[in-house]
């Protein structure tokens, strides 16, 4: 037997199919009947490599018992938050707003017009964890509804009018923001900087690959200054953190949400493809700046993991890889100390059980699986000349007895029963994916990046760029739901720098097309981006985003692509989009820098001086030129590398005169000299 849900293209939705629970998906059609029913509706909404909403499925949607309750009592919805992160912005606001955080699973009840008068997160089937048991919330509300409906619409009213009027508050005036702001930024990132494992404040640990991003271009300007050597030494100690904690997968490459404890050991197992994307980025430009291999080495393990595992025949990236297997979360990654001494050669177990920190008692313990003792998330945090001392060896013998002990127990994992994988591809995903790959591209000068750059955004221009309009997910072959502003900003960033990599101005004159509908369908008068277009499904709230939550916020990633835009056409108008946007949550940045490290970002850009890269020359004769441009860390030029002079203002007397290359350096609308060589553009560029 199965639901409604069952003719859903999403995996999450899909995982619900099966359940005794009549749902409904998102729609007119589920308003109608609980309008006809005269029923409350029960609104549920999570994604499919969220644990706890596996648990909260297991213990109430799939119990026959809770599941008739809910069916008499009333209309229920579930959504997938990555396929309506319009919904799901809208119902966290009201989460947020009566319970004072938010999280997944959401649950939210709701009358009959979609407005909220109770919510929560996850409920255990019975009374604990400081929360009221799901069956019975269940009746007190269904009892509610019969007998207090006024009470019931009169909370929903107010409600509803707090959370419009949220909505519609202007968040500042416009104030002007400069480097100023910027500058004391960093001093804040400092004051909230885990000194000792990196990242800020406390667990649990994410991320933050937009802070990090933020923190790589103030030291791009400062250097030597005090706040740039601080800027770069905050990352650059986060990075490695990360890279050698248990966040980030040791065997497959790759890292996971975030991690449970402060010192990046035991993560949150599930894998998106955002996190991958955006880290890819700030590990590859820390390498640009520091020449480092090891941080080389995790762009191309966490690409090489988005390659084998979360890409689509048809070129894009899937959304994400599920925390748990088997049922239980993270049993793919962990190991206990007999499953190492069995894949590992014998000569070979204690030296690898020392760099990887396998211990028999464990590192990872799960409350809800005390029976499975002695598991271990994989570290690399020994020191190599160490374990060569004190095994008796050479630092190259340890390093090739642990690489062929990694290949080995990677070969062992892959015959485990793996995660669920959420096959969905997502628009606004797969822009970040194709700013990372092209960025790699052009940095590595990787061949095979470069194909994968260029099949991501021929397949999202042929498959979800529809009559003008982007799409915003695709499965099964179907591309559905209206393009949001995440969609429109994240894949114009990455056409962006497509065109950074390829020279091919199609590319930025698809990003301009995009920007347009960006100015027409989501610009509010009043100042900034909405998040859902202005012909789009009518919500209860049509919101707009300044914090970044674990992606750029939708203002400013916006931001950030008029500012791209309007140094490439020339388009002061467009610039002033971001010096708006900006001004908008001036008042805001110094209070919680932790959540604007996009807007930062724009700040820095859009205080930054005008420069200006142009390489002309047959591709072959300039490729010198572009991989010198390309050994340095230049987060604000606009670089364009290109045979011809057509499409942008910028290649105006700056045709070739010959077959020989040429670098055009141009700052303030002052260029110097033309660099014939990499010695030459080099030191320009210095």
């Amino acid at each position: 037997m199965t639901n409604r849900l069952a003719a859903e293209t999403s995996p999450y939705l899909l995982q619900h199919a099966e359940n005794p629970v009549d749902w409904f998906p998102w729609g007119e059609e589920a308003f109608a009947r609980a309008r006809i029913e005269d029923k409350p509706i029960l609104l549920s909404i999570g994604y499919s490599s969220c644990h706890w909403c596996h648990v909260m499925a297991h213990e109430s949607f799939e119990d026959e018992r809770t599941a008739a309750l809910m069916n008499a009592n009333f209309v229920n919805i579930k959504v997938d938050r990555e396929e309506r992160p319009d919904v799901d912005s809208v119902y966290m606001s009201a989460v947020q707003a009566l319970t004072g955080s938010g999280g997944w699973p959401m649950t939210v009840f709701m009358d009959t017009s979609g407005r909220p008068f109770y919510a929560g997160t996850y409920f255990p089937p019975d009374d604990g964890h400081g929360r009221p048991g799901f069956g019975r919330l269940l009746q007190f509300i269904a009892e509610k509804w019969k007998t207090a409906r006024g009470e019931i619409f009169e909370s929903a009213e107010k409600i509803t009018a707090h959370l419009q009027a949220a909505a519609n508050r202007t968040p500042g005036a416009g104030e002007p923001v400069s480097h100023e702001t910027t500058g004391r930024a960093v001093e804040l990132f400092g004051e909230v900087f885990d000194m000792e494992w990196g990242g800020f404040g406390t667990a649990p640990k994410f991320p933050s690959p937009s802070n990090l991003a933020f923190l790589l271009a103030v030291h791009s300007r400062l250097e030597e200054a005090e706040a740039g050597q601080s800027a770069l030494e905050m990352v650059l100690h986060t990075l490695r953190a990360m890279a050698t904690g248990g966040m980030y997968d040791q065997l497959g490459g790759g890292f996971a949400r975030y991690s449970v404890d402060a010192e990046w050991v035991v993560p949150h197992f599930e894998k998106m493809l955002y996190d991958n994307a955006q880290l890819a980025r700030v590990y590859l430009n820390a390498y640009q700046l520091t020449g480092d291999p090891g941080l080389e080495r995790v762009v191309r393990e966490t690409l090489g993991f988005l390659l084998a595992e979360m890409r689509d025949p048809a070129g894009a990236f899937y959304a994400a890889l599920d925390a748990d297997s088997e049922g239980i979360e993270g049993r793919f990654y962990v190991w206990t100390a007999d499953e190492l001494k069995a894949v590992v050669r014998p000569e070979d177990v204690q030296l690898v059980a020392a760099w990887f920190g396998v211990t028999t008692a464990g590192n990872f313990h799960d409350p809800h699986h005390p029976e499975l003792t002695g598991r271990n998330v994989l570290t690399a945090r020994a020191d190599p000349d160490a374990l060569a001392q004190r095994f008796g060896t050479t630092r190259e013998d340890v390093l090739d007895r642990l690489e062929a002990a990694r290949s080995a127990l990677l070969a062992a994992r892959a015959a485990r029963v793996r995660p669920g994988l959420d096959d969905k591809v997502l628009t606004s995903w797969n822009g970040l994916a194709l700013a990372a790959f092209a960025e790699a591209a052009r940095v590595l000068q990787d061949g095979e990046y470069r194909a994968v750059a260029v099949e991501l955004a021929t397949f999202l221009r042929d498959v979800m760029w529809q009559a003008g309009r982007l799409r915003h997910t695709w499965k099964g072959g179907h591309a559905r739901v209206d393009g949001m502003l995440e969609d429109y900003t994240y894949l114009g960033l990455g056409l962006a720098e497509l065109f950074k990599l390829t020279g091919e101005v199609d590319w930025l004159e698809w990003a301009r097309e995009l920007w347009a509908v960006v100015q027409g369908q989501f610009r509010d008068d009043a100042g900034g981006y909405f998040e859902t277009p202005a012909n789009g499904e009518t919500l209860l709230l049509r919101q707009k985003a300044f914090f970044d939550a674990a992606t750029p916020s939708g203002n400013g990633s916006a931001a950030l692509l008029g500012l791209w835009l309007a140094r490439y056409f020339e388009r002061e108008d467009w610039e002033r989009a971001a010096e708006e946007v900006a001004g908008q949550v001036a008042d805001h940045l110094l209070r919680a820098v932790t959540g604007f490290g996009t807007i930062l970002q724009a700040i820095e850009f859009l205080d930054s001086p005008s420069r200006e890269l142009v390489i002309v020359g047959p591709p072959e004769r300039r490729a010198a030129l572009e991989s010198a441009a390309a050994s340095r860390f230049l987060p604000w030029v606009a670089l364009a590398p290109t045979p011809d002079a057509d499409g942008l203002p910028m290649f105006e007397g700056r045709e070739p005169v010959s077959d020989d290359p040429l670098a055009y350096v141009c700052e303030n609308m002052m260029c110097l000299m033309p660099a014939r060589t990499p010695e030459e553009l080099l030191a320009m560029l210095s």
